[in-house]
């Protein structure tokens, strides 16, 4: 039985392809917070639209002018959090700010330099165990990581980090009871899909992969944080 929703693209009798040139390539990507630490002991947060895991490391690209880059070229500590869809207001509030002074003159129209960042999106840090960097309070999924490789990319205007996992903070809500499951019924990523903000759709299917098996079939189950409120 094909319990997939219907398509919310128009309908036509044979698809047709344009060929176009976006100006950039966001197709649906998690957004994360990264917590880093800035040279006089003080915290930089930065909300990252390029991040994606391979067992315990995550990938991720950064801007190579920004602050996070230039924090982590030296000091490697870092958090990355995750936000629940309802926090997009917080994020986006962090969209255009910068932690370095003067702002780089790469940096989009607009942007400027906030000191305070966690403050300035009514965001509240609290403390890690194993890095220096805070995590942000009220994200459902927070990893403390080290970043072990930080190197330019191809084009040499970005920077790709490869940062490795060392805990794992999950809100309660969201693992499966007696497990070190996150149950991806109850878990919704923040996604930012072409510069918008969204969250997940009612669940397709599973791969055969999968430790929590379920039957999807019937009403979809609304994520247990799909409401949760930026602090």
């Amino acid at each position: 039985m094909n319990t997939a929703p219907p398509s919310t693209l128009p309908a036509q009798t044979v698809a047709t392809h344009l060929e176009i040139e976006p100006s950039i390539l966001y197709f649906g990507t998690p957004v994360v917070l990264l917590s880093t630490e800035n040279q006089d002991g003080s915290f930089n947060l930065a909300p990252i639209s390029s991040a994606w895991a391979l067992g315990r490391t995550v990938v991720i690209g950064l801007g190579r002018e920004g602050q996070t880059a230039y924090n982590l070229g030296s000091r490697p500590d870092l958090v990355i959090s995750l936000p629940a869809p309802a926090q997009w207001p917080a994020v986006e509030r962090l969209a255009a700010l910068t932690g370095r002074n003067p702002v780089p003159s790469g940096k989009p129209k607009g942007c400027r330099f906030e000191p305070d960042k966690f403050a300035a999106a009514d965001l509240t840090g609290e403390p890690s165990h194993l890095v220096q960097p805070p995590r942000v309070a009220g994200c459902p999924i927070q990893l403390e990581a080290r970043a072990e490789r930080v190197q330019p990319d191809v084009s040499g205007d970005f920077v790709i980090v490869e940062a490795v996992v060392c805990k794992v903070h999950a809100d309660s809500r969201i693992v499966v009871p007696g497990t070190d499951h996150i149950d991806p019924a109850a878990w919704s990523p923040l996604v930012y899909n072409f510069r918008h903000y969204f969250g997940l759709g009612p669940e397709l299917g599973c791969s055969y992969r999968t430790q929590t098996p379920r039957d999807v079939e019937g009403p979809a189950v609304e994520p247990a944080l799909a409401d949760t409120a930026p602090n």
